[in-house]
């Protein structure tokens, strides 16, 4: 005959480990994931590996854009700990690409600016990255033009300045 006692604190601790790997399971399930963000024609646009040079120019070239090899500006820059209302209606733009600013903080990060080559209006237009180890963390279609406009990688606007003659 083999007789075993379970004790009550042994029978909470496997309840509260069980409890516990239930709750991870489910968080992994239903959480949506960052990582990347849908186009319109179905394709998906990986932020993550974004290391090299040409990994960044492989980026833009996902939303149609065409940019001269190299960056025209490559600078560290730090995100503010408080956004004002100008960095806040960015970091709304950002939202709207999947991404958001407000995870980063006071962290340094790498941004990158390249002339585009293909866009539709004249004068200069700018594509910016903001990089944080190796993923794109942000960025935007800019225009160079005093009362410019500033878009989303896909073209989303975030606002057209007006003039006020």
């Amino acid at each position: 005959m083999f007789i075993y006692s379970v004790k009550g604190s042994t029978l909470k601790f496997f309840g509260a480990l069980s409890l516990s790997l239930l709750v991870l399971v489910l968080l992994v399930i239903f959480v949506p994931s960052y990582d990347s963000a849908s186009l319109p024609t179905g394709q998906e646009v990986e932020y993550s590996g974004i290391k090299t040079n040409e990994d960044r120019v492989n980026f833009l070239s996902r939303f149609g854009w065409t940019v001269e090899k190299e960056p025209i500006l490559e600078e560290d820059v730090t995100i503010p700990a408080d956004f004002d209302s100008v960095f806040s209606e960015y970091n709304n733009l950002q939202k709207t690409q999947g991404l958001d600013l407000a995870k980063y903080k006071r962290k340094g990060v790498k941004h990158y600016r390249y002339k585009l080559t293909n866009h539709k209006s004249e004068g200069t237009v700018y594509a910016n990255l903001l990089i944080y180890r190796g993923r794109v963390i942000g960025g935007d279609i800019s225009s160079a033009a005093m009362n410019g406009f500033v878009y989303g990688f896909r073209g989303e606007e975030l606002k057209t300045p007006t003039t006020s003659d």
